[in-house]
């Protein structure tokens, strides 16, 4: 049986959990705001600089030659911004994943050994029971691993993928430049 000092516990650790996973969420909040009035920054300046050199062109090639030479850059920019908004997210997801994973572990300990508890103080007779209710246990924390892993193959795909495709993107914009 739970005493009052256990339940009191238990909700301190449940609010400092709490409060740790608010205060990541808000520094990634912090980093993504960051991360756009930088963008915005440079792409009011970048525009200044652009619209300037578009009052000193002379003639349509030179045009063309000033918007394509801005087309290879905006595309690099964007994978950029892409990464570092990917890298926000992907850290802030990996914080609550392993706070998650460490809480997790923790409840499983702690209903282990209720059930520990449990079948020391099970009447006689009731061995089948407790084996039965051990062993499902045992199954389901060994499902609960088994969508961790996944869960993790799956993040490091995805991660590969959005490193190729970005990389992909920026390698199409300069063959792009390159051909006009």
């Amino acid at each position: 049986m739970l005493t009052a000092e256990q339940i009191v516990a238990s909700q301190k650790a449940s609010f400092e959990t709490l409060f740790g996973l608010t205060h990541k969420a808000f520094e990634s909040v912090e980093k993504l705001v960051e991360l756009n009035v930088t963008a915005t920054k440079a792409a009011l300046a970048e525009s200044a600089e652009h619209t300037q050199a578009l009052f000193s062109v002379k003639d349509a090639q030179e045009l063309l030659a000033l918007q394509a030479g801005l087309f290879q850059p905006l595309a690099e920019k964007t994978a950029a911004y892409s990464r570092h908004l990917y890298d926000i997210a992907s850290s802030t997801g990996a914080d609550l994943g392993k706070t998650l994973e460490s809480q997790t572990t923790e409840a499983q300990k702690k209903f282990a050994s209720l059930v520990d508890n449990a079948a020391k103080n099970a009447p006689a007779g009731s061995e089948t029971a407790v084996a039965i209710l051990k062993s499902s246990v045992a199954a389901a924390n060994n499902a609960f691993e088994s969508v961790q892993k996944a869960v993790k193959q799956a993040t490091d795909v995805a991660e590969a993928n959005f490193a190729a495709v970005s990389s992909t993107a920026v390698n199409a914009a300069k063959t792009a430049t390159k051909k006009r």
